[in-house]
């Protein structure tokens, strides 16, 4: 079984891609998700060593490389978004998705990632983890605030859903021509795209193309912390079209932990997963260099006879 890990791991700790892949390849690693943090000579360094090392790059976030004239703090996934009703800003994104596609189709990876915009109202995510973290989330507070945040975004959801599908669309009809699938991810924050409805929406408009569902256990997990979506029902709806995994766990909304570092069960995720899926840690600092081989040893031992 082939199990990647996200250069998101150590990314903002390097500034050549070298020296990054490097560590990770001491970890034991062979396969790696090229993250959103890198730039273009990074990307490079990566690139050239993990012909020397016989590492695959299995998978690509977008933007890969950054954006022009964005520091790499500075460029989130969705920094252009792909909902975008600014056509300017729509354009740049589609601009970016398409490079993020040239890397991946230049450096034999699989898939590429994709965050797809957002609905541009006020969000209440962080505001609902706090509250969370109190043990307040039975509380009516905690209720009134998340109707709220369900309401303000079905209100102005549509026209922002109908940007990123065309968007999509653009994507998809490149993809294409480069030979790349794209793999539409769970989100962590309300109001971005998709919620767990517009994943449907946008795989029933795309079907038989190059689009598919990246799920994202940790973001998944939080939305049924947060009382937004059962994260089993992710996977039901969309498990047969998906193409690929983040791999990370959750303490309370605190997501981006080495796996058996919270409370997740990753034994769940066996059933949806094929030989082909990509699978992939996505662990962030501060996990450690022991926490993300014990995970590694941990997954490959569970999801093994799926491989």
């Amino acid at each position: 079984m082939t199990l990647a890990i996200s250069t998101s791991w150590n990314a903002f700790r390097f500034s050549e891609g070298e020296k990054l892949l490097f560590e990770i390849s001491r970890l034991g690693f062979n396969a790696v998700e090229l993250s959103f943090n890198l730039n273009s000579e990074m990307v490079d360094g990566i690139a050239a060593l993990a012909r020397r090392l016989k590492i695959s790059i299995e998978s690509v976030h977008n933007y890969c490389p950054i954006p022009d004239g964005l520091s790499r703090q500075e460029a989130l996934p969705d920094y252009y978004s792909l909902a975008s009703l600014n056509e300017e800003e729509r354009t740049l994104a589609v601009k970016y998705a398409k490079r993020s596609i040239d890397t991946a189709a230049r450096l034999g990876a699989k898939a590429v990632v994709l965050h797809c915009g957002r609905v541009e109202v006020a969000d209440y995510t962080r505001e609902l983890i706090n509250l969370y973290n109190q043990g307040k989330n039975n509380s009516g507070e905690f209720h009134e605030l998340k109707n709220k945040m369900v309401r303000e975004r079905s209100l102005e959801s549509g026209k922002f859903l109908t940007q990123a599908l065309l968007s999509i669309e653009e994507l998809n009809a490149y993809a294409q021509i480069k030979g790349q699938l794209l793999g539409i991810e769970t989100r962590f924050y309300y109001r971005e795209i998709p919620n767990i409805d517009e994943i449907g929406l946008i795989l029933d408009k795309f079907s038989n193309s190059r689009v598919f569902y990246w799920h994202d256990t940790g973001h998944a997990q939080l939305m049924e912390n947060l009382g937004l979506a059962s994260h089993l029902d992710f996977l039901e709806r969309y498990g047969r079209r998906m193409i690929g995994i983040h791999l990370h766990d959750i303490l309370g909304c605190q997501d981006h932990l080495a796996p058996l570092q919270g409370k997740i069960d990753f034994s769940i995720f066996k059933p949806y997963l094929k030989e082909s899926t990509l699978k992939v840690i996505e662990a962030h600092q501060p996990a450690t260099a022991e926490e993300l081989i014990k995970s590694r040893n941990f997954i490959s031992r569970i999801y093994d006879e799926s491989a």
